[in-house]
């Protein structure tokens, strides 16, 4: 999953974060719905990859689905609000 902004498109990498449905369930780790089925977002291991690696979109989130993975990253990379 991209998570990172729209507006940083141009770059040559991108920030993505994996996403399993067998990741235990912890705070960190929002669950999502991805083309009709229910992931967990492992923001832990949030890299950065070259675009051309990625797959076709599948999706976007919904607005709460994003806040939760704001939180989740903000959390892991000790982000203040």
């Amino acid at each position: 999953m991209v998570v990172q902004g729209d507006e940083f498109a141009m770059l040559s990498t991108w920030l993505v974060s994996p996403t399993s449905a067998s990741a235990r369930a912890a705070s960190f780790r929002p669950e999502v719905e991805i083309d009709g089925a229910r992931t967990r977002v492992l923001v832990e291991q949030t890299t950065a990859v070259d675009p051309s690696r990625l797959g076709d979109v599948v999706g976007r989130l919904g607005f709460d689905e994003l806040r939760a993975v704001d939180a989740a990253l903000c959390a892991v990379l000790d982000l203040r609000r």
